[in-house]
């Protein structure tokens, strides 16, 4: 750390152009989004699609559009607060809002009957199951946290526009993936029960807090920014990381429902037995 981090690019003469071309992707996603909703409740009147949904994704653009566009998408470039901030904006909480508007089932709802097989194929595809696994999501989306701040890898990642943009996409990605491997209500191959997405929770809660204390006591920070800032941004992650968790978890649990699962247990057995009753019933009657 030390010293003040320049912008290695020039922002200024690119904010523009970068703002307007954010801007319209945020837009079509919205319309496309909405498209889909009214095309998916033309298709299927009685199920319909939940507004919530809707209103989820739209404040995940939202989020999306405070984080990229001025005034924050210009100072992220020159202050570390203001990267924290954009990195909590694209990296958690818009990816929470996103993934709870179910943009997958949605689209299996809109699609024709063939592009829906060939959509649930990629999703049940090898690599599909190896990225929606929790230990790699977690790695994916906070382990590489570590890589970014503890090695000259951030600072690569600013001298270049190029660099910074992948590193944004790489937040959006890695935070959709996790927010949908934890709490997503869209299918996904093999999920685990809600006790073990707890575990890979609460392991994200302890791996944020620890990157934010080495973070703001300088230990291993390989970041050139003032000392002030690298702390400020420092506690920008670690409260802002964990009220993103504390969301993440209640929406999680949100869909906890374990008298249902007892009940439909207690259903099976009671299914099991009377299947061997009556078949225990025909074996008698074959015999007589």
């Amino acid at each position: 750390m030390g010293g003040m981090q320049h912008t290695h690019h020039d922002s200024a003469a690119q904010s523009l152009p970068v703002a307007v071309l954010s801007g319209l992707v945020l837009l079509a996603a919205a319309v496309g989004y909405l498209l889909a909703v009214r095309r998916a409740r033309h298709r299927n009147p009685t199920v319909g699609w939940s507004t919530w949904r809707s209103v989820s994704f739209l404040g995940g653009l939202a989020l999306l559009g405070a984080a990229l566009l001025p005034p924050l998408g210009t100072s992220a470039h020159t202050d570390f607060r203001g990267h924290m901030t954009q990195h909590m904006l694209i990296g958690m909480y818009a990816p929470l809002a996103l993934v709870l508007a179910a943009p997958v089932t949605l689209l299996l709802r809109t699609v024709t009957p063939a592009r829906a097989r060939r959509v649930t194929g990629v999703l049940h595809s090898a690599p599909a199951r190896l990225l929606t696994r929790p230990v790699v999501a977690l790695v994916l989306s906070t382990g590489t946290l570590g890589a970014l701040y503890f090695t000259p890898l951030y600072n690569a990642a600013m001298a270049r526009p190029a660099g910074h943009w992948l590193m944004l996409a790489h937040f959006l990605a890695s935070g959709c993936l996790f927010a949908h491997v934890i709490a997503g209500p869209d299918p996904a191959p093999r999920r685990p029960g809600v006790r073990a997405r707890l575990v890979y929770l609460g392991a994200a809660v302890a791996a944020h807090a620890l990157i934010a204390q080495a973070m703001y006591g300088g230990f291993f920070v390989d970041i050139h920014a003032p000392v002030a800032q690298v702390q400020q941004g420092a506690e920008l992650m670690y409260y802002g990381g964990d009220f993103a968790e504390l969301l993440l978890a209640a929406a999680l649990v949100s869909t906890w429902r374990p008298e249902r699962r007892a009940g439909a247990a207690r259903g099976r057995a009671r299914w099991a037995g009377r299947s061997r009753w009556a078949g225990r019933a025909r074996a008698t009657g074959a015999e007589g």
